[in-house]
């Protein structure tokens, strides 16, 4: 009886939903992998052995070349959302969200280009010269930079047009409360996502050398909190 209840609770028919997507598969692998990034520095930084640290580097290493895998030809999801963004032009989209969208989403197809391009590289399919293999994956850092960088401008941009929309809002009225609570809603949402830029963004700003206040132990930590909220955003979206 206990085993009917635990095969048969929502919560398991939830998560089978949940894994039969391929982007919830890889943000539970991009959460162990980031998790095993900073794992692996914290155990260095406490002498562990080499023993002790390997499996950390290993899953590190592994799962990331496996999501390398799951991103082959996506750039090309990217590249018509950027068109679709730009013929958008005569809609009600506002004229500077929808040319962030543009920036990100060609920042994307370029970052998922030159991945895909090193992923032939790393795995032995196609072998290239190890400085053109370095220009390549900074050049995906790059693209990948300056796609998250737009989404963060886009992320500013619409929490100070919702704070001034809220401003308008006459909690006196019924209606006006309605809104309030929806503009709430979205604040939180564009909070959430704004939170998953900003620790995305140690990732490539860390491989390009930007600063040198970073290191693999804040980088893990902080794509290990992205990865969660990827985790927790399609967990909802697949409910």
């Amino acid at each position: 009886m206990v085993a009917d209840a635990l095969v048969y609770h929502p919560t398991v028919a939830h998560y089978l939903k949940f894994v039969a997507t391929t982007v919830g598969r890889d943000k539970l692998m991009r959460t162990l992998q980031y998790f095993s990034r900073f794992y692996a520095w914290y155990l260095y930084r406490l002498n562990g052995t080499p023993a002790e640290i390997a499996p950390f580097n290993a899953i590190k290493t592994q799962f990331g070349l496996i999501r390398k895998s799951l991103r082959l030809g996506k750039f090309v999801e990217h590249f018509k959302a950027a068109a679709q963004a730009w013929d958008a032009k005569n809609t009600s989209m506002d004229p500077f969200l929808r040319y962030c969208a543009i920036g990100r989403q060609l920042g994307y197809a370029g970052y998922m280009s030159c991945d895909n391009l090193h992923f032939l590289h790393v795995t032995g399919i196609r072998q290239m010269e190890a400085g053109r293999a370095k220009k390549l994956l900074e050049a995906a850092y790059r693209c990948w930079f300056a796609g998250l960088a737009c989404n963060s401008v886009a992320g500013m941009y619409q929490l100070y047009r919702l704070r001034e929309r809220r401003k308008k809002v006459d909690m006196k009225d019924g209606e006006g409360v309605v809104d309030a609570k929806r503009l709430e809603r979205e604040r939180s949402a564009v909070n959430l996502q704004l939170l998953s830029d900003i620790c995305d963004i140690t990732v490539p700003t860390f491989g390009l050398g930007y600063t040198g206040v970073l290191d693999d132990g804040l980088v893990g930590l902080a794509g290990t909190v992205s990865s969660l909220i990827g985790v927790y955003s399609v967990w909802k979206k697949t409910a």
